[in-house]
């Protein structure tokens, strides 16, 4: 009997844990069209592979009340499961207990999980939804904060972090997502450091929510948020795919999974890709997508800095990642924005042993005024550091012009890249012949000859392959195969940088 009575509350505790904060919280979750965080988990990770942890942890608080409120868990549900059979760690606030308010007690199970993840080698998963500390805690609450802070650092580089916001995330509970390597948005979330009431008194401005820390707006605006999704299930299916293209950690290799996709692939259509008018932009997307994979491409922030294009494909099977102009936009120009956003992803695949591929169409860097005071001189040379100092296999292809700064930058065999193509039509240069011809034959008549001229002798891709910055010129029709077949060769890549404690980018 007596083995009975603990066997019943033990599963009496679990039932209130799994109940959360009671059902009219709950039907209140569900009434804004949202999931409890324990309905997350159960889309997010495989069927029945989560593995709880600190099911039964209560907070210890006895101020204004709180002794009298006390839910097991305190909030939030963290522990392990599987996405497509592979292990991930996770913790999922939960609104419906004091609003998922961050306190001492559950910032320790998420802590736990994530010194767990990074002596296993296993990617964290943290789904954000809370109302900020527990102000009940004081102090407590915010040494919380900064011990998940310093765990998001160490873990930089070592096992992916992604954070999905899918309720409210503001104050100091932001600057963790900020730490982790993608964040994703569920829409009707958002994310500011102060909110609106706030900002009203301190600067007089009125504001919304939604237009000051929404998803679109952190999509499009700030850059703080990568992707963002219609609701909670979209943005959890989401999330599985991005992890199904990420390794577990940082000394495991990229993963690979069966294709009979053929390497040698022939893409005639790439052969007419690029207008004749060389003013006529053409979308970079359509090579991307027809050499990757099964057409496949996983696209990183398509919404915030759009002349550039970052994000992840397939190759044979194993993931690479992708750097790519965009002519569709500004002309492919470089500016703050796609510096900063190539930056930091040139840096994760480095950071991950990740492949890089780069597909350049540029024209050089955005000029104005706006740009030199914003600080377009640190902000190129971001790019430039994240290029030189990656280690991984790096190839090139320049598909119709590279001018100026911007040819090097973009991945030149002068910042290490290990293979460097071009098709026939591609152009290298300081400047465009028409700019340089103005320049050199200031005055003269018969420019448009001038022009053609500076082509023959400088711009053409030839130039550059008998100095060896290119490797090869190529027919855009053989663009898939070459690129595989460079990745094969660059398997076993092993390129050192010297020794230093770190470096120091130009933040």
């Amino acid at each position: 009997m007596k083995q009975q009575a603990v066997l019943t509350k033990l599963e009496n505790k679990r039932q209130q844990a799994r109940e959360g904060g009671g059902k009219k919280r709950v039907d209140a979750q569900h009434g804004k069209g949202k999931l409890t965080a324990r309905e997350r988990l159960e889309v997010l990770l495989d069927p029945d592979s989560f593995e709880e942890y600190d099911m039964f942890v209560e907070h210890r608080s006895t101020n204004f009340g709180m002794n009298d409120n006390i839910t097991p868990g305190d909030g939030c549900v963290t522990g392990t499961g599987t996405i497509n059979g592979r292990l991930v760690y996770v913790y999922s606030q939960d609104f419906t207990v004091f609003g998922g308010s961050l306190s001492e007690a559950n910032a320790k199970k998420i802590c736990k999980v994530m010194d767990m993840a990074m002596k296993t080698g296993a990617p964290v998963i943290g789904l954000n939804d809370s109302g900020g500390a527990r102000i009940q805690e004081g102090v407590d609450s915010l040494a919380g904060y900064g011990e998940i802070f310093q765990r998001n650092v160490n873990a930089s580089g070592v096992i992916p972090q992604i954070s999905l916001i899918m309720g409210p995330c503001a104050g100091g509970a932001v600057y963790s997502p900020a730490l982790t390597d993608f964040t994703i948005m569920a829409q009707g979330s958002y994310m500011f450091v102060t909110g609106p009431d706030v900002v009203k008194t301190v600067t007089h401005e009125e504001v919304t929510q939604e237009d000051l820390g929404g998803a679109s707006v952190h999509t499009t605006i700030s850059g703080v948020a990568d992707l963002s999704f219609s609701n909670d299930i979209v943005t959890l299916r989401q999330t599985r795919r991005l992890f199904n293209f990420l390794p577990l950690n940082n000394r495991q290799g990229t993963p690979s999974r069966p294709t009979n996709d053929p390497a040698d692939r022939v893409e005639t259509s790439l052969n007419t890709l690029i207008p004749d008018d060389p003013n006529k932009p053409y979308d970079m997307k359509e090579l991307i997508i027809r050499i990757c994979d099964e057409y496949d491409f996983f696209e990183i922030q398509p919404d915030y800095a759009k002349n550039i294009m970052v994000g992840f494909g397939r190759m044979e099977g194993k993931t690479i990642g992708i750097v790519a102009n965009q002519p569709m936009e500004m002309a492919g120009c470089l500016d703050i924005s796609a510096s900063r956003k190539a930056a930091r992803f040139v840096r994760f695949c480095d950071a991950f042993s990740i492949p890089l591929v780069t597909l350049v169409d540029v024209p050089g860097f955005l000029p104005g005024i706006n740009q030199e005071h914003n600080g377009i001189i640190k902000h190129g040379a971001k790019l430039i550091a994240a290029y030189a100092e990656a280690t991984v296999p790096k190839i090139t292809l320049i598909t119709r012009k590279a001018y100026g700064g911007a040819y090097i930058v973009m991945s030149s065999k002068h910042l290490r890249s290990d293979i460097n193509l071009a098709w026939p039509d591609a152009e290298i240069a300081v400047m465009g012949p028409k700019g340089a011809v103005e320049i050199i034959f200031r005055g003269e008549k018969d420019m448009d000859a001038r022009a053609e001229e500076y082509k023959e002798k400088i711009a053409n891709p030839f130039i550059a392959a008998s100095r060896g910055y290119l490797d090869d010129v190529i027919r855009p029709q053989n663009t898939r195969s070459r690129i595989c077949r460079a990745l094969t060769i660059l398997e076993n890549k092993d390129e050192k940088n010297p020794w230093k404690k770190h470096d120091n980018l130009p933040l």
